[in-house]
C-alpha cells in the first residue's frame, strides 16, 4: 500500500477575545497564551512537552470543537462522569479540508475504563455493538489489550484519529504493533493528532512533531525531542546516568 493519508484537519487558529473569563488561566500556560495558527502538514502530528505543558489541553479543545465526546468516543458517544475540559474550545478555529472523515474517534487512556463501560452499554440495547470493537467486552480483557483492540478493530479507516497519551496503556512491545496500525490506517487515508510522552510513538516516519515549550509552540525534528535525547543517553549509560542522579551534594553546597 502506498502511504497516501489524508488531512482532513488542515490548520487550527485561536481567536482573540474569545475564551470566556472563567477560562483565563488557559493564558498562564505559556504554549497556549502564544497560540495562533498551526498548520497540520503531515497525516501524522504530535503534540509533545512536558507535564503541564499545554498538549492535552489543545488536544481536547480540537476534539470539543468537532464534536467528539471529551471523555473520548465517536460524535455517537454522549456519556458524561465529569465536565472537565475547557472552553479553550470556543476560541479556536479548524480549517477543514474539503474532504470528509467517514470515521472520527477521540480515545485517551485516561478515561479509557468510560468507554469500554458505554461499549457495553450499547451493547446491551443493540446486539451486535461488540462486533466492531472485536467481539469481546473491552472490559474482559488487560488495559493495553482492550486499548490495542480498540484500534485495529474500530478505527476503520478514511478517518480522523485523535489520542492523549496512548503509551500510557501499551507496553514498548504493544506501542510497535500500534505504530504497525496507525501505518495500515494512514495507508487507508487516515489523519492521526497525538498528544504524547513516548519516544517510540513520535518515530513515525514523516509525522510532524509540535514541541510546547516556555517559548510556545514550535516544530522540531525527532532527535530534537528532549524525549529521544534523555532516552538515547539514558540507554547508552545507564549506570552514569543513575549516579548522576543519585549523587549526593557536595558538602557546603
Amino acid at each position: 500500500m502506498n502511504e497516501t493519508g489524508l488531512r482532513y484537519l488542515l490548520s487550527l487558529e485561536r481567536m482573540e477575545g474569545c475564551l470566556p473569563p472563567e477560562c483565563a488561566y488557559i493564558d498562564s500556560i505559556p504554549a497556549l497564551r502564544s497560540l495562533g495558527r498551526l498548520r497540520f502538514s503531515q497525516p501524522v502530528t504530535f503534540f509533545v512537552g512536558e507535564n503541564g505543558s499545554g498538549k492535552s489541553t489543545l488536544l481536547e479543545a480540537i476534539v470539543a470543537n468537532y464534536g467528539l465526546n471529551p471523555e473520548g468516543g465517536s460524535a455517537n458517544f454522549h456519556f458524561s462522569t465529569q465536565s472537565t475540559h475547557s472552553a479553550l474550545y470556543r476560541a479556536i478555529r479548524l480549517g477543514k479540508s474539503p474532504s470528509r472523515p467517514q470515521d472520527a474517534f477521540f480515545l485517551r487512556a485516561e478515561s479509557f475504563y468510560n468507554v469500554a463501560s458505554e461499549v457495553d452499554r450499547l451493547e446491551a440495547e443493540q446486539p451486535g455493538m461488540l462486533d466492531s470493537y472485536g467481539g469481546i467486552s473491552l472490559h474482559g480483557q488487560s488495559h493495553g489489550e482492550s486499548f490495542l483492540s480498540l484500534v485495529l478493530h474500530r478505527f476503520r479507516g478514511h478517518g480522523l484519529y485523535l489520542l492523549d497519551e496512548p503509551e500510557a496503556a501499551l507496553s514498548p512491545l504493544r506501542q510497535l504493533s500500534l505504530l504497525r496500525a496507525m501505518r495500515d490506517l494512514v495507508c487507508a487515508q487516515s489523519q492521526f493528532i497525538i498528544a504524547t510522552h513516548s519516544p517510540i510513538l513520535m518515530a513515525y516516519p514523516g509525522a510532524e512533531i509540535f514541541t510546547f515549550g516556555e517559548d510556545g509552540i514550535h516544530s522540531i525534528s525527532y532527535e530534537e525531542t528532549e524525549h529521544y535525547q534523555i532516552t538515547r543517553a539514558f540507554l547508552e549509560n545507564p549506570a552514569r546516568m543513575l549516579r548522576e542522579l543519585f549523587a549526593e551534594p557536595d558538602e557546603g553546597e
